[in-house]
This record gives C-alpha cells, structure tokens and sequence, in this order.
C-alpha cells in the first residue's frame, strides 16, 4: 500500500493496520500459551480489549487473526530486496536479502511467537492453513520485484526463484519450530535457499 502523508486516509490505513497487527500479536500470545483447541476468539477479543463484534470487523476466523504478524517479515524482506543496488547478481541480492531479514527477527519480540504459532499449526488445519496462504501471497508478490531486479530473466526462471526463496524460509521456520533454537534460522534459510536455487539463472 502506498501512502500519502498528511491524508485522513492513510491515517486511517496505518490506524486499522496497527489496530490488525497488535490484535495478531495478542492472539499469537494466546495460541502459543493454550494451543489452537483452547483459543477462541472470545479470548482474542477479550485479551485485546476490543468487543467481539470489533475482532470481526479485522478478522473473519480466530485463526486469520494472526495472519498480519506472519506477513511482517516477508513484508520486510521483500522491502530489502526491492531496495538492492542494480547490477546485483539475482540469487546473490536473494540471498542477501533473506539473510538480513531473518536475521532482523533476532529483535523482534514476537519471535516466540511465531515459534508457537508454528507449533499450533501443526495440530490445527485451519492454522496451518493461513499460515500456508501467507506464504504464498508473499510469492505472488515477490515475482514482480524479481522481474524488476532481472527483467531479462526467463519468466518460468523467476517464478521458480520465487518459490524457492518463499520455501527457503517458510522450510527454514518450520524446522527451527520444532526445535528450541533461541535464535531466528538465518543459516538454515540460507542453506535451504541455495539447495533450492541451485541450477537457477
């Protein structure tokens, strides 16, 4: 989204993506705490101090509630990787680019989170499930950045980087889920980044 300092209207953008972002980290909190089973989105409400009828103005599901928190570092990533110098080798300024924006989330306090957010998933479908379509919004979106980076690139080529850096991470979290790692996964990102870009552009 491309905003306009100043308007009313992207005041109330940024207003409503805060208002979405901290209602995910509340229901992230709880997800991690009581499992998939036992959050509600009764609770969510409740722990975000907004009504019922409020969380559903956000968020049609419980589980969907979270889904702007699992967005921020793909958001982030694709931020750091659209800003790459020209000339930068593709898989190199990928590369780079996974690395610094796993790497970020070493200070972000919602780490755990995510970690707990993970581990629900795994016994949760429709949990799974966001956090699956997540993923692949942030390929959707990554392609054009690509095209933009290497636009002499075959397009099947750029698709295929796509996936495979949204894989790499998505692959890399997963792992260090299951684990209890303190640290965000940047190597594992990285080591999954290149098996999977191997043979690439």
């Amino acid at each position: 989204m491309t905003e306009t300092p100043g308007t009313s209207g992207s005041l109330t953008e940024r207003r409503k993506a805060a208002t979405q972002l901290e209602i995910a980290r509340t229901a992230a909190r709880l997800f991690t705490e009581r499992g998939a089973a036992g959050t509600t989105a009764e609770a969510i409400a409740e722990a975000s101090g907004i009504a019922l009828r409020t969380f559903y103005r956000y968020s049609r599901t419980k589980e969907d509630a979270v889904a702007p928190l699992l967005s921020v570092g793909g958001d982030a990533w694709r931020a750091g990787l659209a800003a790459t110098a020209p000339g930068t080798p593709l898989l190199a300024a990928v590369e780079a680019a996974v690395r610094a924006s796993v790497a970020s989330g070493d200070d972000d306090p919602g780490l755990p989170w995510v970690r707990g957010l993970l581990r629900a998933a795994a016994d949760d479908a429709a949990l799974a499930a966001v956090w699956y379509r997540v993923n692949l919004d942030s390929e959707r979106q990554l392609r054009p950045i690509l095209a933009r980076l290497a636009p002499d690139t075959d397009p099947v080529d750029l698709a295929l980087v796509a996936a495979a850096a949204t894989d790499a991470i998505r692959l890399a979290f997963e792992t260090w889920a299951e684990s209890d790692e303190p640290q965000a996964p940047v190597e594992l990102a990285v080591r999954c980044l290149r098996a999977l870009t191997a043979g690439l552009v």
